[in-house]
């Protein structure tokens, strides 16, 4: 087994690790869009995929959840189904990447064995490729919505405006991260080679051969078996 692949497959399924728990964290937290004004510097406000919050300046958290789904704005409620689709795509390729590397029970399966590891390897790679392309859309589309809202002349510059929050790069971290995994991935199983397994058999002793003399005395012949 090349150790270069090891390599490529351990900083892979890291990656994607990774990249797993910054969706995860992506989904979950309430800073996709912060809003501050002068008129309340005391406060500000975050916007999220499942609720709204208040902060206010001695560090009290108060927040609301959403009312109902189907009163949901058109971005948001497209954020929240990729983001949850991200989260369980990213989770199932990571869970197919995971038994197929080269080190877990590879030398007890035979070659057929490693051909099943090596489409395991294969499609969590691909899923990840995917999770990462899904996870890219929704925090580039706020992200982009965010900067029309904030240069939109039609608004009066009185008006406060929402600016990028946390989530938005721990979102686009966690894209970049998936797409590196699978890429990782997908050329381990490009760069994998069949080759036996280099674990130590059990050599076999050699059998020993006695022999036996028979000796006729009557007729003075002896005779050798082989046995």
């Amino acid at each position: 087994m090349d150790p270069g692949v090891c390599v490529l497959e351990l900083l892979g399924i890291l990656f994607s690790i990774g990249a797993w728990i910054c969706s995860l964290a992506t989904t979950i937290m309430s800073t996709w869009l912060t809003l501050s004004t002068d008129l309340l510097p005391a406060e500000s406000y975050e916007l999220g995929l499942w609720e709204t919050c208040v902060v206010q300046d001695l560090g009290i958290l108060e927040c609301r959840p959403y009312d109902s789904l189907l009163g949901l704005p058109p971005d948001i409620k497209l954020a929240r189904i990729l983001m949850c689709v991200t989260v369980a795509t990213g989770l199932l390729g990571l869970l197919l990447a995971i038994p197929g590397i080269y080190w877990i029970n590879s030398c007890n399966q035979g070659p057929e064995g490693l051909r099943v590891k090596r489409l395991m390897k294969m499609l969590g790679g691909i899923l990840c490729l995917v999770a990462g392309i899904l996870g890219l859309i929704p925090v580039s589309y706020i992200a982009h919505l965010t900067v029309m809202r904030f240069f939109d002349e039609a608004v009066p510059a009185i008006v406060p405006r929402w600016e990028f929050g946390d989530a938005l790069f721990c979102g686009w971290t966690a894209g970049f991260l998936h797409l590196v995994a699978g890429s990782l991935l997908v050329t381990s199983c490009v760069c994998l080679q069949e080759e036996p397994c280099t674990l130590q058999m059990p050599i076999p002793l050699p059998r020993r051969h006695t022999y036996v003399h028979t000796t006729n005395t009557p007729h003075r012949k002896r005779s050798m078996e082989y046995v």
